[in-house]
């Protein structure tokens, strides 16, 4: 079985379905108002979010590295420290948003009434620095050096995001779909 190595790719191992470990909640369906995810949106929620340790993640993450928007985002993928996820969560309810989805331990997903999506991956942290998410598959977390937690930029500000090598890391082990290809496109153009 090929394992999936994208945390916020919501594919899993092949032959196991997630079924089980999704978990319905009340709030707006998932995606049901499509409003894309815009660099002001990243920045009122980041400034939201003040004190407390979050990385962007996945698309946004990208754009962040390059610098500057390049193509549209469903969503932005947040990674957070999850002993401070009680003080993440209050902070975006006062935003407005709701858990939409849960696929927890692994992540889950809070949607506004816009229906911007946020899709959060706690994160356990040693004491070098490392982190580690859990995935579906037990045992096989999904592994962060502390050198992957960098800044990059959005709107002409410093924000926090994982670096070049485990955005490329995490976009292996699964059939790439254009915006994927795309994202590939502008790590492998970022300098070392």
């Amino acid at each position: 079985m090929q394992s999936v190595s994208a945390p916020w790719s919501g594919s899993v191992k092949s032959g196991t379905t997630p079924d089980a470990a999704v978990t319905e909640v009340t709030g707006p369906p998932l995606g049901c108002f499509a409003h894309h995810v815009e660099a002001e949106d990243v920045l009122e929620i980041l400034a939201a979010l003040d004190g407390n340790q979050v990385w962007i993640g996945g698309g946004w993450g990208v754009d962040a590295l390059v610098g500057r928007q390049t193509r549209p985002h469903d969503d932005l993928d947040l990674m957070h420290r999850e002993d401070q996820e009680p003080e993440v969560l209050k902070a975006l309810d006062d935003l407005g948003f709701a858990e939409t989805l849960s696929w927890r331990p692994v992540r889950f997903v809070l949607t506004d009434p816009a229906g911007r999506e946020i899709d959060l991956h706690p994160l356990r942290f040693a004491a070098d620095g490392s982190a580690e998410q859990s995935s579906l598959t037990p045992g096989e977390p999904f592994r962060y050096p502390a050198s992957c937690f960098v800044t990059g930029t959005v709107l002409g500000s410093t924000v926090p995001c994982l670096s070049k090598e485990q955005q490329l890391h995490f976009h292996q082990g699964y059939e790439p779909r254009e915006r994927d290809l795309h994202d590939l496109a502008l790590l492998r153009n970022l300098p070392a």
